[in-house]
């Protein structure tokens, strides 16, 4: 199951544990169980402290599934199925941290995590293939380790195909608490602490409201907001950044290979190496904060949806971008139920499905590909007369059997039973004729929208709603700058939103320079 140099990695990492590891696996005949065997016997001998015991599983137990504990410890932690792929590190992680090895989280958090009171049984389910499930995976994993009153269990939905249709889980992860739905996509510890611990937004909206003003404020944490953060640190200022998920839109990129010096990354890893480069200097870091009015003057003043207000010499405005929705009837009602917007993430739900996919840009003819080596077929649709992708992945698309082009066609109405999607509606844009497709998912693949809503009326935006800005990334408003994918800058890229994020900083700090050197020579003449 694991390679000689995977085993080397992991007998390292494992050197870390400082107290014993129990594994306990339940079993069926089946060949996913023996694979799931393989896998746990090829992990006990890299350490001492690990042991395993294997039993013939319950009618009502899952099976394969494990377990991992340590003697006198209360720690519910199960994975069910085979944690390989994206989910293999949160294996790695959950035998360390079930070993005794501290997490590298803030200690104010863990103990908010210890002091959740309740009874919390979590059920994630994850695909192998989702960049988003192992956030929620491990944090919840961390939280069942810290507090013996919370359960968790990390499902492979592939492996329990019959929960998953039980359930009508159409999207990855999807988190169940105490049988209910908890939440869909991407989360961390502090996210979902937030929704468990009441008290928590009361809380960080007075330690807002208490802080003094900053002489850079970034708003958003994507690569354009962490670079303007760095150099704006680096110049010694006063630097605060509020985001509504730190890392942004590179928390749901799959595969990164155009990040100069980088040849190959992922968008999670990159988003923690972003957050871990800013907190190396002092920033105030404010995370969980969605802005929702931006009120100039001398000091500008950003408002947050939990009340408070921060207020700044100078903005940066860094607030990314979204997937486009069709905004067409049924879209809303079935996201989630067929809807999706990560052939990643959700593709291996629609195993022997028919699909289509909204969208003839290089996005869309790529998840086309993706998925026509899962699903039984795929439909994709495209607005324009012809495909823009690029030529060698049309090609590609062409050659599949399972695929199916149609050009010149306006997607009108998603379709339903009430539960889940079944088909959709598009128009013929040249003959007019309304065509109805039977399929079980929709995947859209249409661009994005900057999130932009909250500074209409503020700063002048264009007729697609990106930030206006100049060559130094000065919005409309004095002493607000913009950076990123959320402004007018052609070619929305990661390298390019840094370097936005770094000239924005640099024309922020030039301003706040020549703002307060008219006050310092008057100080000078009369002194």
């Amino acid at each position: 199951m694991l390679d000689d140099t995977m085993k080397r990695q992991l007998k390292g990492y494992l050197e870390r544990v400082t107290r014993p590891i129990e594994i306990a696996a339940r079993v069926d005949g089946s060949d996913n169980a023996r694979e799931m065997l393989a896998l746990l016997n090829d992990i006990v001998p890299l350490s001492d402290k690990i042991t395993l015991t294997e039993h013939r599983a319950a009618d009502n137990e899952r099976a394969p599934s494990f377990s991992l504990s340590s003697p006198g410890e209360k720690i519910h932690l199960t994975f069910a199925g085979l944690p390989m792929g994206h989910e293999f590190t949160s294996l790695v992680l959950a035998l360390l941290q079930v070993g005794g090895y501290p997490p590298k989280i803030e200690q104010a958090l863990i103990e908010q995590i210890k002091g959740l009171d309740g009874d919390f049984t979590f059920e994630t389910y994850f695909s192998q293939s989702c960049q988003n499930c192992p956030d929620v995976v491990q944090a919840l994993n961390l939280m069942a380790v810290l507090n013996p009153k919370i359960k968790h269990v990390a499902i492979d939905g592939a492996l329990f195909e019959s929960e998953v249709e039980s359930r009508q889980i159409m999207s990855v992860p999807t988190v169940y608490l105490n049988g209910e739905v908890f939440g869909q996509g991407r989360m961390e510890a502090e996210q979902i602490v937030a929704k468990l611990d009441t008290g928590a937004n009361d809380r960080a909206a007075d330690r807002i409201k208490s802080m003094e003003a900053f002489d850079v404020l970034v708003v958003g944490g994507g690569p354009a907001g962490a670079a303007a953060a760095v150099y704006a640190a680096r110049k010694g200022i006063r630097t605060g950044v509020a985001a509504e998920r730190f890392g942004g839109q590179v928390l749901d990129t799959m595969g990164i290979e155009n990040f100069i010096s980088v040849p190959y990354t992922e968008g999670p890893k990159l988003a923690a190496a972003l957050e871990q480069h800013v907190k190396g200097y002092e920033v105030e870091v404010m995370n969980l904060q969605r802005a929702v009015k931006l009120v100039p003057g001398d000091l500008v003043e950003v408002q947050l949806a939990n009340g408070a207000s921060l207020r700044s010499k100078t903005v940066i405005l860094s607030t990314g971008a979204r997937w486009r929705q069709m905004g067409v009837p049924g879209e809303d009602t079935y996201r989630n139920k067929g809807v999706a917007y990560c052939p990643h993430c959700d593709g291996p739900l629609f195993k022997g499905k028919r699909v289509a996919v909204i969208g003839g840009g290089n996005s869309g003819v790529e998840a086309a590909i993706d998925l026509a080596g899962i699903v039984t077929h795929v439909t994709l649709i495209e607005f324009d007369a012809k495909l823009r992708a690029d030529d060698v992945l049309q090609r590609k698309l062409r050659s599949l059997p399972n695929v199916t082009v149609i050009v010149s066609a306006k997607t009108t109405e998603v379709l339903g039973d009430g539960q889940r999607v079944t088909g959709l509606t598009y128009e013929d844009r040249a003959g007019g004729e309304v065509h109805k497709i039977a399929l079980e998912g929709i995947f859209v693949q249409i661009g994005l929208l900057p999130n932009t809503e909250w500074l209409k009326g503020t700063v002048e935006l264009s007729p697609r709603g990106e930030i206006i800005v100049d060559d130094r990334g000065q919005t409309s408003v004095k002493g607000v700058f913009a950076a990123g994918d959320c402004t007018t800058v052609p070619y929305k890229q990661i390298v390019i939103a840094m370097g936005q994020g770094s000239t924005a900083a640099l024309a922020a700090f030039d301003h706040l320079i020549r703002s307060s050197a008219p006050a310092e020579r008057a100080e000078a003449k009369v002194a």
